[in-house]
């Protein structure tokens, strides 16, 4: 596909869908909390959520984007410090 529309058109392509799998999983929240309620069945909303996941994952790979393992790694040890630390200051508070 790059080959064909170019690096520049490929990143715009990759916002769009970016945004939709953004809107996508903020629908399935709104399923999971049921605070706002929707008319779109949880199914529905998760099929969207992958389809939309998918052309994001398709872009990336066009692009030749990896993820950077340490980086996640990294973040997921700091989220683990900080889930640590404001469960025990709830039980010390």
């Amino acid at each position: 596909m790059i080959e064909k529309i170019g690096a520049a058109a490929m990143l715009e392509q990759l916002a769009e869908e970016a945004t939709e799998l953004a809107h996508a999983a903020l629908k399935l929240a709104r399923i999971e909390r049921g605070e706002n309620p929707t008319p779109v069945l949880k199914e529905v909303a998760m099929d969207h959520l992958i389809e939309e996941y998918t052309d994001v994952v398709q872009c990336a790979e066009e692009l030749r984007l990896v993820p950077n393992r340490e980086q996640i790694k990294l973040k997921k040890m700091r989220f683990e410090e900080r889930w640590k630390e404001e469960h025990e200051n709830c039980k010390n508070g």
